[in-house]
């Protein structure tokens, strides 16, 4: 059997992806597994790479889908894989999730998705190169991967500290790939023509969790940090600033910046939405409207407003920052659907649902308020982040499968 790093430390768990463990509030306790053959060998396989807590917390799956997973992230042998899918199978069943909600409309897409070369690896958020390349984040096996979608090639990249914890990524207008180490707390630059990688440390140990990258209109990277904080690299001078947000104990997640060059950013762990000087760096925060909301991803079109996923209700929701005021859809799939990665092509909306089965992609057109629905072909297993590509297509990263995808919008 070859042990590669584990991918599905999420997957195994939606539960896990939602307000408890990915909001950072503390480690859980060990549980013990059931008592049945195989049990050993699940539980010395799954711990060199995830705790048990993502199995007991699983939605579960049949034999065949505890095989489809678990051939994502290990190969084994025959006769082990049998032993080991046939006890999860058993002990831990298909729990009742919410179905995918199909919607048909007017647009027609293309998914092609890619299984990346390192098993387990994780892809987290998913980026678009000048040169039409399409690159991920190897969350656990601490590489950059490249696609060319032309000829299928795959080529992975090495970072240069250990567990680096890559997490999100962009790419400059040179075609460097700026990434954020989240465990390794630093943001990285690497030249994809010579392999070269350049770590931009955090100016203090409390700027932890670099989390999601952006470029801003002068070139400058912006970033948001689990530790409450928002960052900015000037990349001419290497100089890292953070600023902490005005309330405490939030959680900046996703992170866009508007027409006029301030970063707006979402706050996972409060109903809020906040803006950045740019000069200054000084924040304001905006309070959506229910206290219950839990905005995880954001968008922004071209009127400015701000389009982000409510995760915790199943609301796709919009903040005008001309009015204040904000309003909300709920999603196709209820609230349990779990609305996660976001992107625009124009005015058009596109989100993930990562909490029903399989994952759907998810269009809206603000014009009409209709939706539109497609599931992803090999089920997602939660679609983290995705981004509009210049000739309107999007990228996405299917974090709990191992792969990328290419989503082709048709035009008209």
């Amino acid at each position: 059997m070859q042990k590669i790093s584990a991918l599905v430390s999420v997957t195994l768990s939606l539960t896990l992806a939602t307000t408890g463990a990915a909001q950072g509030q503390g480690q859980q306790r060990q549980v013990q597994l059931p008592d049945g053959e195989g049990r050993e060998v699940v539980q010395v396989l799954c711990t060199q790479c995830h705790t048990l807590n993502n199995i007991v917390n699983s939605h579960g799956y049949t034999q065949a889908g505890w095989k489809s997973l678990i051939s994502s992230m290990v190969r084994m042998r025959p006769e082990r894989e049998a032993l080991v899918t046939a006890y999860l199978a058993r002990h831990f069943p298909v729990k009742p999730a919410p179905e995918a909600v199909v919607i048909p409309g007017p647009a027609t897409v293309n998914i092609r998705e890619w299984m990346v070369p390192t098993l387990g690896s994780r892809p987290h958020d998913p980026a678009i190169a000048p040169d039409g390349s399409i690159w991920w984040t190897g969350q656990f096996s601490n590489t950059l991967g490249r696609l060319d979608p032309r000829t299928g090639a795959m080529r992975e990249y090495m970072l240069k500290s250990p567990n680096s914890g890559p997490h999100g990524l962009v790419a400059d207008r040179a075609g460097n790939i700026w990434y954020t180490g989240q465990s390794g707390q630093h943001v990285g630059k690497l030249d994809p023509l010579s392999g070269a990688v350049t770590e931009y440390p955090m100016p203090d140990s409390a700027a932890r969790g670099p989390h999601t990258p952006i470029f801003d209109q002068r070139g400058n990277l912006w970033f948001t940090l689990q530790s409450g904080m928002v960052g900015r690299i000037l990349p001419a001078t290497g100089e890292v600033k953070v600023v902490r947000t005005p309330t405490a104990r939030t959680y900046p997640y996703g992170i866009v910046v508007n027409s006029t060059g301030v970063p707006w950013y979402v706050d996972f762990r409060g109903n809020r939405v906040g803006s950045v000087e740019p000069t200054t760096m000084q924040i304001r925060e905006y309070t959506l409207p229910d206290t219950g909301a839990r905005p995880r991803r954001i968008a922004v079109t071209p009127d400015d407003k701000v389009w982000y996923t409510d995760h915790e209700r199943g609301y796709l929701g919009v903040f005008d920052p001309a009015t204040g005021r904000a309003r909300e859809w709920a999603s196709p799939g209820g609230r349990q659907s779990r609305p996660y990665a976001i992107a625009n092509t124009g005015s058009i909306i596109w989100y993930s649902e990562s909490g029903v089965r399989p994952n759907t992609l998810v269009r809206f057109d603000p014009a009409t308020e209709r939706f539109q629905t497609w599931t992803i072909p090999s089920g997602g297993g939660v679609v983290r982040h995705m981004m509009a590509t210049p000739d309107g297509n999007l990228v996405l990263a299917l974090s709990g499968v191992n792969r990328v995808a290419l989503v082709e919008v048709g035009k008209d």
